[in-house]
């Protein structure tokens, strides 16, 4: 076990802790009862708070993870993964009667991903699992698969970031939608304390009923978020607050699978943040790093570290528009 860290964190990471079971693309899903052989099956890390946290140490970023597994191999191999990248680790619960939360991930070329998710442990994890102390003593605190852990729902996780803002800490949402609902009643009471909303283009429709990604991020800005970033894949993203309105373009790299792209768009995103960048800046270090995850069909492996994110960025600039 990693021992823990002297020094205070700069992004504490909540959320969704998953043990990604991935495939190679294949041709084409079996039919019932077919066989078809892939190269590889690999086990890897994923859920938002772990993916966002190993990213974020990649990018030379102290981060710590909260969040609960179960006593079993998956959480154990979770909480290893999470400390080999150098994160603190020891807010992580360990639940003796529940399994770790654990995801299928099914490639198939040339179309999106299909997911089969297993909540686990995560369903498990409350507000009263996240030291206020801790959340304090961090300067960014990240909150990612809301919508996928109910006792967070709501006022619970509003409180927290109401919080967490007092102490003068920046509070960072991003959502997974498991199935069509009214999810808007436990997101509006949590907006109203969110420094920056990251959903993608179809989270945001599911929650706002509109397609275009700028009315959707006017929505969350009207109902109190401080500023908005819709990601829309290989359309790039749109950013919306108070005081201006930008589009970004999508970095165009070897695409292998899109599995952890939002999660490492937010750990660039965060990156920006902590470095002082204003909106715009933020959304070059998002885009970046976004991009760079797509070069694998795990969630974490090809993304960036802080020398590759900054030769990238100076070598590829990226316009941002303001409109």
């Amino acid at each position: 076990m990693q021992p823990p860290f002297k020094d205070n964190i700069d992004c504490l990471s909540v959320g969704i802790l998953v043990a990604d079971h991935l495939c190679d693309p294949i041709e084409r899903i079996p039919t019932a009862g077919e066989l078809i052989i892939c190269p590889r099956l690999p086990l890897s890390i994923g859920g938002c708070a772990s993916n966002t946290a190993v990213d974020l140490a990649r990018l030379g970023v102290r981060a710590g993870v909260v969040g609960c597994v179960g006593q079993d191999y998956f959480g154990r191999f979770i909480i290893d993964t999470l400390a080999a990248a150098g994160i603190d680790v020891r807010d992580i619960r360990q639940l003796a009667d529940t399994e770790t939360s654990g995801t299928l991930i099914i490639n198939v070329r040339g179309e999106d991903r299909r997911f089969i998710h297993a909540a686990g442990a995560n369903a498990r994890l409350e507000a009263a699992h996240i030291p206020l102390d801790r959340v304090r003593g961090t300067k960014v605190l990240y909150v990612g698969g809301y919508l996928l852990m109910p006792a967070l729902e709501g006022e619970p996780l509003a409180s927290l970031f109401r919080q967490a803002r007092a102490a003068g800490v920046k509070t960072v949402l991003d959502i997974v939608i498991p199935r069509p609902g009214d999810h808007w009643r436990k997101l509006e009471s949590v907006l109203a304390e969110t420094d920056v909303f990251l959903p993608n283009h179809d989270e945001a429709a599911s929650l706002t009923g509109f397609d275009d990604p700028v009315k959707q991020a006017q929505r969350f800005v009207s109902a109190g978020a401080g500023a908005v970033v819709i990601t829309c894949g290989g359309e790039g993203s749109v950013a919306v607050s108070g005081k201006e309105r930008l589009r970004a373009p999508a970095h165009r790299l070897e695409y292998k699978g899109g599995t952890g792209a939002g999660d490492a768009f937010d750990a660039g995103f965060i990156t920006g943040l902590l470095l002082g960048e204003d909106l715009a800046g933020c959304l070059r270090w998002g885009s970046a790093i976004g991009a760079s995850c797509v070069r694998s069909i795990s969630a974490t492996e090809s993304v960036f570290n802080r020398q590759e994110a900054e030769t990238f960025m100076h070598a590829h600039p990226l316009l941002v528009e303001r409109f």
